[in-house]
C-alpha cells in the first residue's frame, strides 16, 4: 500500500500548478479520505492548501502530520512550512516555538535557520534574527575571505542576541 500511495502522491504533486492548486487539492482529498492518519498524506494536503493561500487550513494538516509521526526530511520540511504559516497568520509566539523545536531536531538545517530568523524578526527580536543569520554564515558558508572573520561573526551574534535578551527581561 505505501509504495502505491506514495507513487500516486508523487504523480499528483508532479502535475500541480502552483498558480491553480484547486485540481491538486481535488486529487489529494480522496487519498486523504482513504488514509486520514497517514503522515505524508496529511503533510502533502497541508502543503497544497498552503500554496493555495489557505494557511489556516494548512496549519491544521501540518499539526496532524507532525502528531502522527511524520519523519525525516519531510518532518524538517513540515516544520519549516508550518512555522512560516504560523508567522504569516500572525501567530508569532507559536512560530517561534515551532522553529525552536525544529532547530533542536535538525540543528544543521540552514533552511530552518533562515526561516527562523524571519520569524524572530517578525516577533520583534531583530537583533537575535541578525545574530542567527551571522551564525548560519559562520557555520555553513565556506569562503576563504570569510574564514578569518568567523570568530568575530560568532561573537557579534552572541552580542546581538544578548541585546534582545536584555530588553525582554523585566526591570527590577
Amino acid at each position: 500500500m505505501g509504495s502505491e500511495l506514495y507513487d500516486e502522491l508523487d504523480r499528483i504533486l508532479a502535475a500541480r500548478d502552483r498558480n491553480n492548486m484547486g485540481p491538486t487539492i481535488a486529487a489529494l482529498l480522496p487519498l486523504y479520505e482513504q488514509h486520514p492518519h497517514n503522515p505524508r498524506v496529511l503533510y502533502e494536503v497541508g502543503g497544497a492548501y498552503d500554496t493555495a493561500g489557505e494557511e489556516t487550513t494548512a496549519a491544521g494538516f501540518y499539526e496532524r502530520a507532525m502528531s502522527v509521526g511524520l519523519e525525516g526530511d519531510l518532518r524538517r520540511r513540515c516544520y519549516l512550512q508550518y512555522g512560516s504559516t504560523l508567522r504569516n497568520l500572525g501567530r508569532l509566539d507559536e512560530s517561534v516555538t515551532v522553529f525552536a523545536q525544529a532547530r533542536k531536531e535538525f540543528p544543521d538545517s540552514v533552511a530552518l535557520g533562515a526561516f527562523e530568523s524571519l520569524t524572530l524578526h517578525a516577533a520583534g527580536h531583530a537583533n537575535t534574527a541578525l545574530g542567527s543569520l551571522l551564525t548560519l554564515l559562520a557555520d555553513h558558508v565556506d569562503a576563504e575571505e570569510l574564514d578569518r572573520y568567523k570568530p568575530a561573526m560568532r561573537g557579534n551574534a552572541e552580542y546581538l542576541a544578548s541585546l534582545d535578551s536584555a530588553t525582554s527581561e523585566p526591570a527590577s
